[in-house]
């Protein structure tokens, strides 16, 4: 044989990387075409880390170096489950080395797989009572971090049938299996999902076990259900004894049966139903609208202190309750039929109507001999409704029916109310009648206003503004004019005019200008002067008339 040059090799590169992962095992398997005689393997990984800003660089793959098969388990080496990973294997043969094969990349919790469960079965009375661990329930290293976001499906079927006649049905971590045929022996397995990422896990490995003889026992109450009105809920059930019996419901916190615990010893009795004799129990003081799942048993007990317990019933408010009808009112005006509806449950605080987001359908039609008359239908969300294109004088009903979409539930319908339109020429007389009735109403109103604001303006201005003048005989007191704006004012002089013939002496002009300026103020005075004026105004007038004479 010739030398090789320097850098060849006869070995080839390992082929079809793949990383197959079960939960938190990781597995890396290979193809190799070439002369596998004395072959080696070894692996090499970079891991990219969210936080480091520098290329990583290639290391050996613990688990991976120097293996003779065509894979080796790498699990060691993972412990970033959602980081990035880059694999590379070569093959080996003393000194010499293929080149590298092409880059594998992964990351670790997309391609993991969810692995098989482990089970534990028990029969009790016709049934089977299971219990399930999670995967990775013994392991330290974990890739599901939260088991209880896990749901359970198993598959049974009868020993002696095939298994293409299993029925699936789902279970809880903590479960019984009834409706089972008794002494006889049934084989399961069980799966995990995880709901949110739509991930079904790999199947437990198949169990069998034989049932028990269902023993019946009369004392056991029967038909447990729940009657749920409009967030009203109550516990009923039959009971075939005929003798004395108390009962007492339990219930359980709906999340407990989710964890991997026994819950059987966490069932507590419901308040106000514990040794009772009715068939009946109101869950009020259990049940609330934002209070999450329950369920509910009926344990029975006998004068002789025998007891039995019902099989329970899970309870979850929103999705148990149902709606009673709304309650309508309608009224008419003008051409259009107003509907008022009241959702069910009433109106006010912590309401149906704060819990579901209601529909409604509205159903009305004329009432009329006719049998033919369409029922016509409106949808609204609202809880006014408006209908119109109405025919005058005609009587119409109307019946509404609340829905939600969301819980795909509905309501019975309301009962029917029914009204009459107004005739078609009286309609607009009524309307000018009122609106004439408002104006007249509106005028007199203002007229009201306007006549009390004129007397308070009179009030006003005749206490601060007075008309009234001060009287004479207090005009000039001190020389100046009262300036009191409440007295009274001055009255206005009166002068006194004489008529004198021609044939008047000039001796009138020597009557005393004295007494007659006297007589004159005299005269214009109010009326408040002596008796001495008065009789010598009497004698400058006979003095007067004398001379005039």
């Amino acid at each position: 044989m010739s030398p090789r040059c320097a850098g060849q090799t006869n070995l080839k590169s390992p082929q079809d990387i793949q990383v197959y992962a079960v939960d938190s095992n990781f597995t890396l398997r290979w193809n190799y075409t070439g002369d596998g005689t004395n072959v080696t393997f070894s692996a090499q990984y970079q891991w990219f880390d969210d936080h480091r800003t520098d290329k990583p660089g290639w290391r050996e793959l613990p688990g991976c170096q120097n293996v003779s098969h065509t894979e080796c388990d790498f699990s060691s080496a993972i412990i970033a489950n959602y980081d990035v990973h880059h694999v590379r294997i070569r093959a080996e043969r003393r000194e010499d080395k293929s080149p590298w094969s092409s880059i594998f990349e992964m990351i670790p919790y997309e391609i993991a797989q969810i692995g098989p469960p482990e089970i534990a079965l028990q029969s009790i009375n016709g049934a089977i009572k299971i219990k399930v661990s999670p995967p990775e329930a013994n392991q330290v290293r974990k890739m599901w971090l939260n088991p209880l976001l896990f749901r359970y499906n198993v598959v049974i079927w009868e020993n002696s049938s095939n298994v293409e006649e299993a029925r699936n049905q789902k279970v809880l971590p903590v479960d019984v299996i009834d409706g089972l045929a008794p002494e006889t022996t049934y084989c399961l397995k069980v799966q995990a999902i995880l709901p949110a990422e739509q991930q079904e896990g790999l199947f437990s490995p198949i169990h069998c076990i034989k049932t028990t003889r269902k023993v019946g026992d009369l004392l056991c109450p029967t038909n447990v259900r729940v009657f749920a009105l409009n967030m009203q809920f109550y516990l009923l059930w039959n009971n075939h004894y005929k003798e004395h019996v108390n009962y007492t419901v339990q219930y359980l916190i709906g999340y407990l049966k989710d964890l991997y615990d026994d819950y059987f010893s966490k069932w507590q009795k419901v308040s106000g139903c514990e040794n009772i004799t009715d068939m009946k129990c109101n869950l009020s003081s259990v049940i609330k609208p934002t209070s999450g799942f329950h369920y509910f048993r009926v344990h029975a007990m006998n004068e002789y202190n025998k007891s039995c317990l019902s099989e329970d019933i899970k309870v979850d408010p929103l999705v148990t309750n149902e709606f009673g009808p709304p309650d309508i009112k309608v009224d008419i005006s003008d051409v259009l039929l107003h509907i008022k509806i009241t959702p069910p449950g009433g109106l006010g605080s912590d309401t149906m109507s704060d819990l579901y987001d209601f529909s409604y359908q509205v159903l009305y039609w004329k009432n009329s001999s006719d049998s033919e008359e369409e029922v016509k239908m409106k949808e609204t969300k609202q809880t006014i409704a408006t209908v119109s294109d109405l025919t005058p004088s005609t009587l119409y009903c109307v019946k509404v029916q609340a829905f939600s979409l969301a819980y795909n539930k509905s309501s019975d319908f309301s009962k029917e109310e029914c009204i009459g339109t107004p005739g078609g020429k009286s309609l607009p007389l009524i309307i000018l009648a009122t609106f004439v009735g408002a104006l007249i109403v509106v005028l007199l109103v203002a007229s009201l206003v306007i006549f009390f604001l004129y007397q308070a303006y009179n009030k006003i201005k005749y206490m601060f503004f007075p008309s009234c003048q001060t009287p004479l005989n207090i005009e000039g007191f001190g020389g100046q004019l009262f300036s009191s704006p409440y007295a009274p004012a001055a009255e206005e002089p009166v002068e006194i005019c004489y008529i004198i013939e021609s044939t008047i002496t000039e001796e009138v002009n020597k009557i005393d200008f004295k007494d007659n300026r006297h007589f004159k103020q005299s005269s214009r005075d109010s009326g408040n002067y002596s008796y001495d004026d008065i009789s010598q105004s009497k004698g400058s007038e006979e003095t007067l008339g004398k001379d005039i004479l």
